[in-house]
């Protein structure tokens, strides 16, 4: 997701993904963006310290897989992955962090 109206930049899609996978890696991608946090900090709040007020946020998704890009202290886009287990979309995002950094 470009930083920019969070527009989709690049997209690839694994052989035997669900379709909904597309929706959902957009969307983790543009909620990390927009807060310019990982989603993982969501899933966490919700999971394990209870706060499930964070389910009202327009935009917010509680599930690991969306990684905010920032360079400098700017936020330059996100990566957001699904299609996997929440545990194997993280993975997937961080080598795709790995690569571009």
């Amino acid at each position: 997701m470009s930083p920019s109206g969070g527009n989709l930049v690049a997209f690839q899609r694994m052989d035997g993904a669900m379709l909904a996978s597309i929706q959902i890696a957009e969307h983790k991608a543009r909620a990390a963006a927009m807060f310019r946090r990982e989603t993982k900090v969501f899933e966490n709040a919700i999971q394990v310290n209870n706060f499930n007020y964070l389910i009202t946020l327009n935009g917010m998704i509680a599930s690991r897989g969306g990684i905010p890009l920032i360079k400098e202290g700017k936020l330059i886009g996100a990566i957001g992955c699904s299609g996997g287990t929440d545990s194997q979309d993280e993975v997937v995002c961080k080598a795709g962090l790995a690569l571009i950094e």
